[in-house]
C-alpha cells in the first residue's frame, strides 16, 4: 500500500444502533493530542480499556478495527458481516461487535460503541507507516460535537459548549457541507486548465493526497499531460490503481491552491463502489493540513483557516520508490560515559573504554513497490530490497515520515542509498525528477 495516498473508503449500508456516538461529560470541551504521519491523523483510542492507536478518517462511517499486533480486546456481540469498497475486488468477510466502550482522551467516550472487525491480514497499514495502526474511527467521533483540528499544534479539540465553539469559530471561513451515507461532502471548484467547475467532493481525512478525481464520473474528461500510471493506495478490496498528473487550479470559496497533485483512480478499481450522487472526487489531507479546520456534523458546517503551511508546493515522491517497515531488530549503539573530576575511577578509565554498547530496538525499511520508468526503476531497485542507508544516514535511525521528506525534498537533488539484496549489498545512485510538472494545456 502506497501512504502517499492511502484511502480507506467503507460502502455498506447495515442498521446501527442510534447511541453509539460520543459524548462529553461535566466539561465544556476535551483536548487531543494526535501524531501526523503523510498527512494522516492518528489518535490513541482506549476500547474495553485495551490502549489502541486509530487513524482519524472523515472517509469512513463506521470504527473498523484490522490489527491488535500484541494487544488483547475483549469484543461482545459479534455477528459475522460483509464489506466493499475501493480496490478490484468484490467484498471480504468480518464480524460486527456491539455495545463496546470506547474513550479517546479524557472524557470523550461511546458506551454503546459499534466495531466493525476487518480479518483479512493483508489489510494492515502499520508498515506503511511506521507506528502500530489498529483500526480507523470516523463517522461516530464528528457526528454529536464540533470538532476542530489544529495541524500545527497537532491537538484536536471537541466542544461540548456552544458559546466557547461559537468564539473559536469566528475568525474561519464557514462553507455549507451536506452529510452523506455518513460522510462530510463541499462542493469545491476544479480548474483543469482554464475553466472552473463546480464538484461535488468527499472531504476524506484518511487520504493523504490533495485530491482525487474520478474520470468515468466526470463528463467530457480528458487527462492533463503529463501524467503517469501508479500505483494509488489500498482498499478494502485490493490495490487501486490509475494515473496521476496536476491540474491548473483547485478552489474552496476564496482558498486558491496552484497546479496540486491530481490522482485518478481507474474504473476498475471503484466498479463496487456506490458513489453518492454528482460526487467528483475527493479533498485529501494534503489540502487539509493547510488549514486548522472545524467539523460541524449537525449543522452541516465547515470552517477553515488558513495556516502557515497554506502556500507549500505540492511536492511528489520523485523517486519512484514505494516504502515499508518490516519490523523492528536489535542494533548495537555507542554510549558515551560521562567522566568528572571527583570521579576518579572513571577518569582513570582509557579512551577505548569511555564507551559501552546499548543495544536499541530500530526498524528496518524495504522497498514496497518500484514505478515503471522512474529514476529508482532506471537505477535499477527492485521489490524487497531492503534499504540501509541513504546518503550515508543509516534508515535505521529515519522514520518513515524523514524517508518519505527525502524522496519529496528538490527536484534534481541527487540520492544514493546502500540496499541488501538477498546476499548481495549494492549501492545505487539517482537523481529526484517530477515525471509530472504542470505544462499549460494551450
Amino acid at each position: 500500500m502506497n501512504l502517499r495516498c492511502f484511502i480507506v473508503a467503507l460502502f455498506f449500508s447495515i442498521f446501527l444502533n442510534a447511541q453509539n456516538a460520543f459524548e462529553i461529560k461535566d466539561a465544556k470541551k476535551t483536548v487531543i493530542p494526535f501524531k501526523l504521519i503523510n498527512n494522516l491523523i492518528f489518535i490513541p483510542v482506549t476500547i474495553n480499556g485495551a490502549e489502541l492507536t486509530f487513524l482519524l478518517d472523515t472517509g469512513v462511517a463506521e470504527t473498523l478495527l484490522f490489527s491488535l499486533e500484541n494487544k488483547e480486546v475483549k469484543l461482545t456481540s459479534v455477528e459475522k458481516v460483509r464489506f466493499s469498497g475501493l480496490g478490484g475486488d468484490l467484498s471480504i468477510d468480518g464480524f460486527r461487535s456491539d455495545n463496546n466502550i470506547g474513550k479517546v482522551g479524557n472524557n470523550f467516550t461511546n458506551r454503546s460503541m459499534t466495531i466493525f472487525i476487518i480479518t483479512n491480514q493483508e489489510f494492515n497499514i502499520s508498515t506503511h507507516v511506521g507506528i502500530p495502526v489498529n483500526g480507523v474511527i470516523g463517522y461516530h467521533f464528528f457526528k454529536n460535537h464540533p470538532v476542530a483540528i489544529d495541524y500545527l499544534s497537532k491537538k484536536i479539540t471537541v466542544y461540548n459548549d456552544t458559546d466557547l465553539f461559537r468564539k473559536k469559530s469566528q475568525r474561519f471561513e464557514e462553507f455549507p457541507i451536506s452529510i452523506e451515507k455518513n460522510k462530510p461532502y463541499i462542493y469545491a471548484d476544479i480548474e483543469m486548465t482554464r475553466e472552473k467547475k463546480s464538484s461535488k467532493m468527499l472531504i476524506d481525512l484518511g487520504n493523504s493526497d490533495p485530491i482525487w478525481l474520478f474520470p468515468t464520473l466526470i463528463k467530457d474528461f480528458v487527462y492533463n499531460r503529463p501524467n503517469i500510471d501508479d500505483f494509488l493506495g489500498r482498499g478494502f478490496n485490493g490495490d487501486i490503481f490509475g494515473k496521476r498528473s496536476r491540474i491548473h487550479n483547485f478552489y474552496i470559496g476564496d482558498f486558491k491552491f496552484e497546479k496540486p497533485l491530481t490522482a485518478m483512480p481507474d474504473e476498475y478499481s471503484i466498479q463496487h463502489v456506490t458513489i453518492v450522487e454528482n460526487r467528483k472526487g475527493s479533498v485529501g489531507g494534503e489540502i487539509m493540513r493547510r488549514f486548522t479546520v472545524i467539523f460541524d456534523y449537525l449543522n452541516g458546517k465547515l470552517y477553515l483557516r488558513k495556516n502557515k503551511n497554506f502556500g507549500d508546493p505540492f511536492h511528489f515522491n520523485m523517486s519512484g520508490l514505494d516504502f515499508r517497515q518490516d519490523g523492528l531488530q536489535w542494533e548495537k549503539d555507542f554510549v558515551s560515559i560521562e567522566t568528572t573530576k571527583t570521579n576518579k575511577i572513571a577518569a582513570e578509565l582509557t579512551a577505548g573504554e569511555r564507551f559501552q554498547y546499548k543495544f536499541v530496538l530500530k526498524p528496518i525499511f524495504s522497498i514496497s513497490g518500484v514505478r515503471k520508468d522512474s529514476p529508482a526503476d532506471k537505477a535499477g531497485f527492485k521489490k524487497d530490497d531492503q534499504v540501509i542507508t541513504i546518503n550515508g544516514s543509516k534508515t535505521s535511525d529515519m522514520t518513515m515520515e524523514k524517508i518519505l521528506e527525502i524522496m519529496k525534498s528538490q527536484e534534481g537533488k541527487s540520492i544514493t542509498m546502500v540496499v541488501q539484496r538477498k546476499t548481495e549489498k549494492l549501492t545505487l545512485s539517482f537523481v529526484l525528477e517530477d515525471p509530472i510538472p504542470y505544462q499549460d494545456q494551450y
